[in-house]
């Protein structure tokens, strides 16, 4: 009878250490549903984000050889840091006929300027002489008058013999002399008139020279500036503070204007860019606390929040984005790019960031 017994105990105590094992575990489950429920009803998460940063190129403004490469792979650089020298001795010749050009320039002005002073003071000059000779004139229109005179009143005593044949002569040559005398100075003053004319004419046209000379001069003075930027342009700096990459350029490469040889990845507040699902945007907020764990850091939570929202799908600025009125209509659950900026700047982990890291990204709805 007591073995009977003891076999019937043992199934009732398994059969209870099953049922308290199920209990644990429907208890142990029900309390992670719920709060994984809740959670996502105070949570938005997702792991499609990534570390950005501002890449800026490397590429250069004008066409040369390579004499110097002052950088290697990965080195950190300052902004205006030498990373490459080329070639500079045509840019320098270029400089030098500019120069050149200049002072031709300077000394055409000069000239220009000599000579509209030598023309403007003629014209003073003969506006002078006019002026002497219209006093002349009237003076000689004076004496020809008197002469006239003369020769009227010795004509009627000649009548009367009452003067001489020699006397009436006289007179009679005092006369011509004051017409012809006359006559020269009004000739005289018509050459002068027509001098002060061609004077002025001179005066202008020196004048355009001048203006002339002076845009030449500013035309040279450009070329100078331009030979100066491009000699500048033969030291390739870094346009900003960061790691260099792959530094694609050898020396006595020559490299053509606009050829990308590396960039610089700046170092200076990366920023997390998280593709939410459109479903996921409902109660999504700029300026919401963000938690960002780095799969390169598990261990260490960054701090952070909403910074902007995309304008558009990442759908829309893909090469080929889609076009749906063409074909077959399937519905896809589109993502937005959202920016998420650090808020720790103290954070030492931060500087450790690289572009393209995978994040996760738990923002806490308000």
């Amino acid at each position: 009878m007591e073995t009977n017994n003891t076999t019937e105990e043992a199934p009732k105590k398994k059969n209870n250490r099953f049922l308290i094992i199920l209990a644990v575990l429907i208890i142990g489950g029900g309390t992670w549903g719920f709060t994984k429920y809740n959670h996502g009803l105070h949570h938005e998460e997702t792991d499609d984000a990534q570390i950005d940063s501002d890449i800026s190129p490397v590429i250069p403004r004008i066409s040369g050889y390579v004499t110097e490469i002052r950088v290697k792979d990965n080195q950190t650089v300052k902004k205006g840091d030498t990373l490459i020298v080329l070639d500079n001795r045509d840019q320098i010749i270029k400089l030098e006929q500019a120069k050149a050009g200049l002072l031709g320039s300077q000394g055409s002005l000069t000239v220009a300027n000599e000579t509209t002073n030598a023309s403007a003071a003629s014209g003073i000059t003969y506006e002078a002489n006019i002026a002497v000779v219209a006093a002349q004139i009237e003076e000689a229109k004076v004496n020809l008058w008197r002469a006239n005179q003369d020769f009227a009143r010795y004509e009627n005593l000649i009548k009367d013999h009452s003067i001489t044949q020699q006397e009436f002569e006289q007179a009679q040559a005092t006369k011509q002399k004051a017409e012809r005398a006359l006559a020269v100075l009004v000739a005289q003053k018509g050459a002068a008139e027509r001098q002060a004319k061609a004077a002025g004419r001179q005066t202008k046209a020196t004048s355009v020279q001048t203006a002339v000379a002076n845009a030449n001069i500013k035309a040279r003075q450009a070329e100078i500036a331009n030979a100066e930027l491009n000699l500048s342009y033969t030291v390739i700096t870094a346009p900003t503070d960061g790691r260099v990459s792959k530094v694609n350029a050898q020396l006595g490469q020559f490299l053509q204007a606009g050829q990308s040889l590396f960039s610089i990845i700046s170092t200076h507040k990366p920023w997390v860019t998280a593709n939410f699902k459109e479903t996921q945007l409902t109660k999504m907020k700029i300026g919401q606390h963000v938690k960002i764990h780095v799969d390169a850091y598990p261990e260490h939570e960054f701090e952070a929040q909403v910074a902007s929202f995309s304008p558009a799908t990442g759908a829309r600025f893909a090469l080929l984005p889609p076009d749906n009125a063409s074909g077959n209509f399937v519905k896809v659950v589109q993502r937005l790019p959202v920016r998420i900026e650090f808020t720790k700047a103290d954070d030492e982990k931060i500087a450790q960031l690289r572009p393209g890291m995978n994040v996760f990204v738990d923002v806490e709805l308000n």
